[in-house]
C-alpha cells in the first residue's frame, strides 16, 4: 500500500504539470480511443512501471476538470480540504447503513444533515440523508410525496395516476424518475415560465385544477433553485401558497444553485425556503467538493423513515434507527459522501463557504460586464446568476463549443431558452480568478479570428 501510495503522488504530480501545459485535455475521438490508449483487460497484469506510464498517458487525454480553462456544466476545479476528506473516505472505506461499521463517521453525516437543515429554515427535528446525485435526490422527494399522499402505494402499488407539476426550464431528472417509479411520464406537467425561465404559478394553479377537474391525483411540485441553462429561481413563496391550497408536497431543487444558503449576499434567491417540504443540494458544484455529494432534507423526518425503512435482522443488530443510517437512505451499502464536505467545512467554516460561493457570482458579474461593454457580444442572461450566456460575432454557438473543445482552447457548452441558442460559460469552478474570466474572452476572441473562415456563421 505504502508503493501505492507513494505512485499516486507521483500521478497527482503528473496531472498538475498537465494542467498547467495542457489546461485542456486533447480530445480523442471516440473511433480512435482503443487504438490510442491501451484500455484492453488481459488475462496478464502489468508490472508497475507499464502500469504508471498507462496511466500517465490516460491522465493526459482525461479532461482537465479542476484546470482554469474549464467553464463547462455545472462543477469544476479543486479545493484542497475536501480532496483531503474524499480521500480519507477511501481509506476508511466504510459503508453508511450502520453505526457498527461506520462510527463516528455517522455523527459526521448527521452533523452536515443538521447545519443544513437549519440554514435551509427548517426544525430541528427535520432530517435528511446523501443520495448518489441530484437526480436521486429528486426521485427521494418525489417518493416521500407520493407516500405522503398515498401511504398504501408502498404496498399495494400504484392504483390510480397522479400528476406532478414542474417547470419547463428544470431538470430532465423529474420525467426519468417519473417513469423509473411507475408514475409514468405522461403524468408529468410541464409549467410555463416568464422571460428569465422562472415557474408561473398562475398556469401552475390551472394546471392542478384540471387535472383534479379530470379525475388525477395531483401530490407533488417540483420548484427550482437555478435552472441548469440560466440559473433562474422559482419563487418558493408563491409556490407555496399553491402547494397549500391543494395540500402538495413542495420539492426544492437546489442541486445547482442551492449553495445561496450560506450566502448573506445571495440567500434572498431563495427566500421563504422553509415553506418547503423538501430541500435538495450538491455540495460538489456550488460548494466545491469532489463529486459527489448530494444531499436532500426534509422536515418530515418520520416520512423519510417511513418512505426508506425496511427491516433486515441481518443487518441493523445494534444502536438505535437514529444512527443506523439505512433506514434513511435510498441504498443500503453507500460510501461516506458526508467526510468531504464535513472536511471543508471544518476547516473553513460557515463564512468560508459563503466566500466560495460569492465568489462565483463576483466571477459571472465580471463576464456579463465584459460582455456589455463589447457590441461584438449579446448577452441573454440576467443578474444574479452563475449562468453566463452569450454570442459572439454571430458565430452559432454549438458549432463554436464545439471547435474549441476540439482544438483544445476551452472547455465550455451551449444551451438554448425561446428558441435561442448561446454559448453557456459557468463560473462555478473553485479556481477560477478575475484574470482566468478575462482571458477566456481573449482565446475565445482569438481562436475566432484565427478560424473564422472555417466556422459557418449566419
Amino acid at each position: 500500500m505504502q508503493n501505492d501510495i507513494a505512485l499516486f503522488s507521483e500521478l497527482c504530480d503528473e496531472l498538475f504539470k498537465s494542467e498547467i501545459s495542457q489546461p485542456v485535455a486533447e480530445p480523442i475521438p471516440t473511433s480512435e480511443l482503443y487504438q490510442r490508449l491501451d484500455l484492453s483487460l488481459n488475462a496478464e497484469g502489468l508490472i508497475d512501471e507499464d502500469l504508471k506510464e498507462t496511466l500517465k498517458r490516460i491522465i493526459r487525454n482525461t479532461p482537465k476538470t479542476a484546470s482554469k480553462s474549464f467553464f463547462n456544466q455545472l462543477f469544476g476545479g479543486r479545493i484542497g480540504k475536501a480532496t483531503l476528506g474524499d480521500l480519507l473516505a477511501v481509506m476508511f472505506n466504510n459503508s453508511m447503513y450502520t453505526y457498527k461499521v461506520a462510527g463516528p463517521q455517522v455523527g459526521i453525516e448527521k452533523q452536515v444533515l443538521k447545519n443544513i437543515c437549519a440554514l435551509a429554515g427548517y426544525p430541528e427535528d427535520s432530517d435528511g440523508t446523501f443520495a448518489p446525485g441530484g437526480s436521486m435526490s429528486n426521485m427521494m422527494a418525489m417518493i416521500m410525496a407520493r407516500d405522503t399522499k398515498n401511504e398504501a402505494i408502498r404496498t399495494e402499488g400504484l392504483s390510480s395516476k397522479m400528476t406532478l407539476y414542474t417547470s419547463e426550464t428544470s431538470h430532465y431528472s423529474i420525467s426519468k424518475n417519473a417513469a423509473l417509479t411507475g408514475l409514468g411520464r405522461n403524468q408529468v406537467r410541464l409549467v410555463n415560465t416568464n422571460g428569465r425561465g422562472e415557474m408561473l404559478t398562475e398556469h401552475l394553479d390551472k394546471l392542478i385544477h384540471d387535472d383534479l377537474n379530470e379525475g388525477y391525483i395531483p401530490f407533488f411540485v417540483n420548484a427550482t433553485a437555478g435552472t441548469t441553462v440560466l440559473g433562474a429561481f422559482d419563487d418558493v413563496e408563491s409556490i407555496s401558497q399553491i402547494c397549500k391550497k391543494y395540500q402538495l408536497w413542495l420539492h426544492v431543487d437546489g442541486a445547482y444553485c442551492g449553495g445561496v444558503i450560506f450566502s448573506r449576499r445571495y440567500r434572498h434567491l431563495l427566500n421563504e425556503l422553509e415553506l418547503s417540504d423538501s430541500f435538495s443540494i450538491n455540495a460538489h458544484k456550488m460548494l466545491g467538493t469532489p463529486l459527489s455529494c448530494s444531499i436532500i432534507v426534509t422536515q418530515h423526518k418520520a416520512q423519510l423513515h417511513h418512505s426508506f425503512s425496511n427491516e433486515a435482522d441481518y443487518l441493523y443488530q445494534t444502536d438505535g434507527d437514529d444512527f443506523n443510517l439505512g433506514k434513511t437512505s435510498m441504498q443500503c451499502g453507500r460510501r461516506n459522501d458526508a467526510l468531504k464536505i464535513w472536511t471543508l467545512w471544518k476547516s473553513i467554516g460557515t463564512k468560508g463557504l459563503e466566500k466560495i460561493v460569492d465568489k462565483q457570482f463576483e466571477m459571472a458579474q465580471i463576464a456579463r460586464d465584459y460582455i456589455k461593454n463589447n457590441s461584438d457580444y449579446k448577452l441573454y442572461s440576467f443578474e444574479d446568476s452563475i449562468s453566463v450566456c452569450f454570442n459572439y460575432k454571430d458565430v452559432p454557438a454549438k458549432e463554436l463549443c464545439t471547435a474549441l473543445y476540439e482544438n483544445s482552447k476551452l472547455m465550455v457548452g451551449f444551451g438554448s431558452f425561446n428558441g435561442d441558442e448561446f454559448v453557456r460559460m459557468v463560473t462555478i469552478n473553485s479556481v477560477l480568478e478575475k484574470d482566468d474570466v478575462l482571458d477566456f474572452f481573449k482565446t475565445l476572441e482569438a481562436f475566432v479570428e484565427e478560424k473564422m473562415l472555417k466556422i459557418t456563421t449566419t
